[in-house]
């Protein structure tokens, strides 16, 4: 049997932008990720959550490592995602060693660059908190749920990397948090190939601003 239309035109466009960021240097993804976290922590409902849903950024992703800083040092319960063994996640409170973020924060790395970052390595080149684990149903006490991703369409559509983590948690969050994934400039495009079970974000952070969809 072949396979859906979508799957595959899904499948093309992942392909298409990671290659597009495996192109990418350090030097810039340092840049980048200073900008983002500029744009990020300026937005209304980021300054005035209490609780903010973020995630360790690896390899090309739009860097977190300032981002996560500037949300720590502006006294935001931050909580980061543990990925379970069926793809779901949980989450913990990260609450880094004082000692060891800020070199990360200036190079707009994430903390996973430093050893007292609160953070420990897990399965997949991941990162994760160190702290209890809350529960997959924790993300409805975040006020702004930050997620990441491949690329958002006009419409708040957003496309992933197809593990479907975040359809669940999406699914879990509360009726009046603000969700918005973080980009790379070029990635929000008109349209992308989307499922029914895709859950729309109100906004795109880019390192260039925000764009806000709902």
């Amino acid at each position: 049997m072949s396979e859906p239309a979508v799957t595959v035109a899904k499948r093309a466009l992942r392909d298409q932008l990671l290659a597009a960021r495996r192109s990418l240097d350090v030097a810039s993804l340092g840049v980048a990720g200073r900008s983002l976290a500029e744009v990020v922590l300026a937005t209304p409902e980021v300054r005035r959550a209490a609780t903010v849903a973020a995630y360790v950024s690896v390899g090309s992703e739009p860097g977190t490592g300032a981002l996560l800083a500037g949300l720590h040092e502006a006294g935001k319960r931050v909580i980061l995602p543990v990925l379970l063994p069926d793809n779901d996640l949980d989450w913990a409170v990260w609450a880094p060693a004082e000692a060891g973020q800020s070199s990360a924060a200036r190079a707009g790395r994430s903390p996973s660059d430093n050893s007292a970052s609160g953070l420990r390595s897990a399965g997949r080149g991941l990162l994760e908190p160190t702290g209890p684990r809350l529960g997959v149903d924790a993300i409805a006490t975040a006020d702004v749920v930050l997620v990441p991703g491949l690329a958002v369409g006009a419409d708040g559509l957003r496309m992933g990397r197809g593990g479907g983590s975040y359809d669940r948690t999406l699914n879990r969050v509360a009726p009046d948090a603000f969700v918005c994934v973080l980009l790379h400039d070029g990635e929000v495009l008109a349209r992308v190939p989307a499922e029914p079970h895709d859950v729309p974000v109100h906004a795109a952070a880019t390192p260039s601003g925000m764009t806000r969809f709902r």
